[in-house]
């Protein structure tokens, strides 16, 4: 039984903290916002010189996505490797901060209605 996968149970659970709590819906707003703020100047905005409209995404994603390009860079790849690995380290650690987010309200919200952060006493 040490190779469990994760259950509907679990992934119910992930699902609710990454997606269902305001905490976590204002910040994959703000993200999906600087998101399309950001495609929008790529694609429709002449620059004389580059844009650094996508640094926002980058401060947003801080600092797991950092972890990652950084882990990367460890394994081998280059600076920032492909462009592919840039964009799913973006979105991985969007959810994942979204999901902390989440446990960090739902443990406000717990402690907040009179319950112990420490139930069994420990």
């Amino acid at each position: 039984m040490g190779n469990r996968v994760i259950g509907k149970r679990q992934l119910g659970t992930l699902a609710q903290l990454t997606f269902g709590n305001a905490a976590s819906r204002i910040y994959l707003g703000l993200v999906l916002a600087v998101a399309v703020f950001v495609a929008v100047d790529t694609l429709f905005v002449a620059h004389e010189d580059a844009s650094f409209a996508g640094v926002w995404l980058f401060f947003l994603a801080a600092p797991t996505v950092f972890l990652f390009l950084l882990g990367s860079s460890m394994a081998g790849a280059d600076a920032a490797g492909p462009a592919w690995f840039t964009y799913l380290a973006l979105i991985v650690s969007v959810l994942v901060q979204a999901c902390a987010l989440g446990w960090f309200s739902r443990l406000v919200r717990g402690v907040g209605r009179g319950r112990s952060a420490h139930p069994q006493g420990a």
